[in-house]
């Protein structure tokens, strides 16, 4: 649904060397990998900080990104990567997990309903040059 030169202005605005290498670097910043042969399949980075007002937590932790390679949609590498994010958040005494999802990923939704996450709020997302909404979805994370 977004047009190839939205997500080209996203990316570059978003992504780059010194950008992850920044978050990579941050404290409050965790990446965790899923490697399959040497070769990375997929990705969750885990940030802990402020959350949105309508999170209600005491020690809330976001799930900034959360990412599978197309090939290997289906095969459980998003499924070990929540895992892992969440016993990485429970190690850290985090009560809340949130995270954003565009509401018109609707496999995404479905994923995390899964979790147990719910919607509890909304929040603007830019991509490139469009302001798109995002659902904030929340959960505990005992």
């Amino acid at each position: 649904m977004n047009t190839p030169a939205q997500m080209d202005l996203h990316c570059r605005k978003r992504y780059g060397e010194k950008i992850q290498a920044a978050e990579i670097s941050d404290a409050r910043t965790i990446t965790l990998l899923s490697e399959c042969d040497a070769r990375l399949v997929g990705f969750a980075q885990l940030r802990w900080g402020a959350a949105p007002p309508c999170v209600t937590a005491l020690h809330a932790c976001e799930i900034q990104r959360l990412y599978v390679n197309q090939d290997w949609h289906g095969k459980g590498v998003a499924q070990q990567l929540m895992d892992a994010s969440i016993d990485e958040m429970r190690r850290r005494d985090s009560d809340t997990v949130w995270l954003g999802v565009w509401e018109h990923n609707p496999r995404a939704i479905s994923f995390y309903k899964k979790f147990g996450f719910v919607a509890v709020g909304e929040h603007p997302f830019p991509l490139g040059g469009d302001l798109q909404r995002d659902l904030v979805m929340a959960r505990a994370v005992t």
